[in-house]
């Protein structure tokens, strides 16, 4: 292990570790905030939106990152529709983000009971008082483990962000060792920079896991 050539490039990890977490950060804002919207639609069964909605999950959730990328950077701009490297790399991964986030506080939602929304009802509550103060909070609790599981399932998902020319951890990492060769020197930073961005959030995750069962024990 060439230590020499670890600590030379190693700011090279740290740039790029900080970029791949600004586009996470943005990208698992945004679709934490379109799948909540999303998976309210889809609950109130909204006419014709709510079948839109339902096909834009399908086609999410069955085509893969890597292609959408591809589609989006390199299809585009040959309809005259041209977006800069980072921008398609965060509308990407909030187009899989949300439809993944949709679903999880959709069965948040759908796992409420029917009797907790009647019992609301007959002690007056409105349709808004009960989504906001009896659904919601209940949904979004039920849905934590997955929430922080599609977290990290889309901060794993950036590693395909070099196809866009970003200079993420996965772009660094391939440039270096197609200049110098220095194969495991290489994948030994790219794997520690992903450990060091992964596992604060799975601690936390499993903190918020621990925290939502006590809740419910109490």
């Amino acid at each position: 292990m060439d230590t020499v050539y670890i600590f030379k490039y190693l700011h090279l990890f740290v740039d790029a570790g900080l970029t791949t977490l600004r586009i996470a950060f943005f990208g698992i804002v945004l679709s934490l905030l379109f799948g909540l919207f999303i998976s309210v639609i889809r609950y109130k069964k909204v006419p014709i939106i709510s079948q839109i909605c339902k096909f834009y999950i399908e086609l999410s959730r069955n085509t893969p990152l890597l292609v959408q990328l591809f589609f989006l950077y390199f299809g585009l701009p040959k309809a005259g529709i041209h977006i800069s490297g980072e921008n398609c790399a965060l509308s990407g991964l909030v187009f899989l983000g949300a439809s993944y986030m949709a679903e999880t506080f959709r069965s948040g939602l759908e796992s409420v009971a029917k009797s907790q929304i009647e019992s609301a009802a007959a002690l007056g509550m409105g349709e808004y008082q009960i989504f906001r103060f009896v659904i919601i909070p209940q949904a979004v609790s039920v849905s934590i483990p997955s929430v922080c599981a599609n977290i990290i399932f889309l901060i794993k998902e950036t590693s395909v962000f070099s196809v866009c020319a970003i200079p993420d951890l996965m772009y660094v990492a391939k440039d270096l060792i197609g200049l110098y060769y220095k194969t495991d020197e290489t994948l030994f930073m790219l794997v520690i920079a992903y450990l060091i961005i992964l596992l604060p959030v799975s601690i936390i995750a499993y903190l918020l896991e621990r925290k939502t069962l006590w809740v419910y024990r109490n």
